[in-house]
């Protein structure tokens, strides 16, 4: 059984005292730091680029798991795996060259995944399985934090375990957007291993507590 990992994303947390909540969220029992990079263009938010990773990595002593919510990836994945990312994730939908770009990730020493939105069918998920490390399933629409869990996206986790275990090898399957302790082992249930969570934990008023309770619920 794969350990169930937490990965609060910094999304939702103070950015005025970023340094602090990295450090507070780690202490409190994250697993990951998850870091949603936005451009403004393949969704509407513009968030941060490769120097905010760089001064992360600084500070930061879990893995940074970068989740680029961009187009025209190929352009930024070195930059981003030079900053000190451990995982660097692109959308399937913003490269028309995914291999090339997965594999300058890989060779950049980073892990490389794969992202799909929830009307993204994993049609390409099975031409790429065989050089990805992780895949990351969507279950609201990028873009912004605190959206509400789309329940109809537990089937599309379960069919991205089935794929990810006919392969054989080690994949973690990510799932992002609306969990929170009350559907977290619905969503492990489905299939997922690494649980993004970011309103629900930086808007908790105590990390620990929080991360603790989710734990609780999935009996870890």
């Amino acid at each position: 059984m794969k350990d169930i990992l937490i990965a609060p994303s910094i999304l939702s947390c103070d950015f005025l005292r970023l340094g602090q909540e990295v450090e507070d969220v780690e202490d409190a029992g994250a697993d990951l730091i998850h870091v949603d990079v936005m451009d403004g263009h393949f969704v509407p938010n513009i968030t941060i680029g490769p120097m905010f990773v760089e001064a992360l990595r600084r500070i930061n002593r879990k893995p940074l798991d970068v989740h680029l919510m961009i187009e025209n990836p190929a352009q930024y994945v070195r930059q981003f795996a030079e900053a000190g990312s451990d995982i660097v994730t692109i959308h399937a939908e913003a490269d028309n060259h995914l291999f090339r770009t997965l594999d300058v990730i890989k060779e950049s020493g980073t892990r490389a995944g794969i992202s799909f939105n929830p009307a993204t069918p994993l049609n390409l998920l099975k031409h790429v399985i065989s050089i990805v490390d992780l895949v990351l399933i969507m279950t609201v629409n990028p873009g912004f934090g605190g959206q509400k869990y789309i329940p109809e996206m537990a089937g599309k986790v379960t069919e991205a375990r089935k794929m990810i275990d006919k392969a054989g090898r080690y994949i973690d399957l990510e799932v992002d957007g609306g969990i929170k302790a009350e559907n977290a082992a619905e969503v492990v249930k489905a299939g997922g291993n690494i649980l993004v969570m970011g309103t629900e934990i930086f808007h908790s008023g105590d990390y620990r507590k929080k991360i603790e309770e989710v734990r609780g619920k999935l009996g870890r």
